[in-house]
């Protein structure tokens, strides 16, 4: 009799790991990886049918729709199958597989995939939006983006860029271990090393610009056989949300130092007295935007400082670096930060009268009562505001080349 409690609770205690067994063998209602079709990139163009859509048209097979929009995907293709159908893997065969479709309805699109793909296509890993600029002057990113806003499968996270050439040309590479939509999001990472690359613009943050009506900056990428650049920026104006026009790499450097969002780079100069080459590798960057009202009339100064090093100098007949050569190259250096400063200064406020620094924040921020008065009309009002700037680069470490 006492040795029975024993054996209950050891009955008991087999039917609980059993019963944990039997729940841990999977997903009730899951979905295998190799019955979908992944999609990692999306990119819209102006309405250009593919040669595939033009055979299909002429063999009666369309359906009603305006000719608006290309839209491309990309899909992650099956690593276990080579395109014979055989299981081993073929190294000549690309990664992914891109699939486009012409029309005026984006869901409508991705619907008609349906017909022409073996496995439903999924968005819950797309990872970059692509939008050719010339379409973005047509419509506004308001419409271009309200299907991906509303579809609960797209994650906020998702990348935003502009392409200045074909967007679907961007989801190309050239060779066959490389997935185009994954290199977009690996070069985003390396805002380290350049002043050239953009805090990534997600849909997230893209909606609340859009929301507010802000002007903003997006990444531009530029594409050509199979190889992509990052190449300056597109402005895309607050009130009507469509591309303006384009900031260069040297203009798109001056509106990062105003922002002071960089996270390293070089500033290359050349001392005035040797005339050789100099490069500072910047190591922190800030910048202060302050409003003034006097006599109501509305005045900003942007205070821009950063810390770096000398980490190169062509000197003549290998000079020592000495406190005077030091304090030459950080006004040579400040000098070139000013140069880019005036270049995308103008382009942003006299060109594009378009405010994607941030000035009307601070002004809303400092000065409340003003902004109210100017908000409405904030782009044109920027446009005729006098802004002054002050730049301080401080030199903290010249390297292993030290001075005697």
């Amino acid at each position: 009799m006492g040795s029975f409690p024993i054996r209950l609770r050891r009955s008991f205690l087999a039917s609980l790991c059993l019963i944990a067994m039997l729940l841990q063998t999977g997903c009730w209602s899951k979905d295998e990886i190799e019955d979908l079709s992944i999609s990692v990139g999306m990119a819209l163009d102006v309405a250009d049918e593919t040669p595939i859509e033009q055979k299909m048209s002429k063999l009666g097979s369309n359906y009603r729709k305006k000719d608006f929009i290309t839209y491309t995907l990309q899909i992650v293709d099956k690593q276990s199958e080579a395109k014979s159908g055989d299981t081993k893997s073929d190294a000549t065969v690309k990664p992914y597989v891109n699939i486009s479709e012409t029309g005026d309805s984006l869901f409508e699109m991705i619907r008609e995939f349906a017909v022409r793909l073996e496995r439903p296509v999924i968005g819950q890993h797309l990872k970059v939006i692509v939008i050719n600029d010339k379409l973005s002057r047509r419509y506004s990113m308001n419409n271009l983006l309200s299907f991906m806003l509303r579809d609960n499968d797209i994650r906020p996270n998702c990348l935003v860029v502009m392409s200045s050439g074909t967007s679907r040309s961007v989801l190309e590479a050239k060779g066959n271990s490389i997935i185009p939509s994954f290199r977009l999001i690996g070069m985003v990472d390396n805002r380290y090393r350049t002043l050239k690359i953009l805090p990534p613009m997600s849909l997230s943050r893209l909606e609340g610009k859009m929301n507010s009506k802000s002007s903003y900056l997006l990444q531009n990428v530029i594409a050509s056989d199979g190889e992509v650049k990052f190449s300056g920026a597109a402005v895309i104006k607050g009130k009507t949300q469509k591309f303006k026009g384009r900031l260069s790499e040297e203009e798109l450097l001056g509106v990062t130092w105003l922002t002071g969002k960089g996270k390293g780079g070089p500033v290359k100069s050349y001392d005035p007295k040797t005339k050789q080459m100099i490069t500072y590798e910047l190591k922190s960057m800030k910048s202060k935007i302050v409003s003034h009202i006097k006599n109501g009339e509305i005045s900003f100064h942007v205070n821009m400082e950063s810390e770096g090093r000398l980490i190169e100098e062509w000197l003549v007949a290998n000079e020592p670096i000495d406190n005077e050569f030091q304090k030459r190259a950080e006004q040579t250096a400040e000098k070139e930060v000013r140069r880019l400063v005036k270049l995308g200064l103008h382009k942003i406020q006299k060109e594009y009268k378009t405010d994607v620094v941030g000035f009307g924040t601070r002004l809303r921020i400092q000065h409340p009562k003003e902004w109210k008065k100017v908000k409405d009309d904030w782009d044109n009002e920027f446009s005729r505001i006098p802004i002054t700037y002050s730049v301080k680069l401080t030199i903290t470490d010249t390297g292993a080349k030290q001075g005697h």
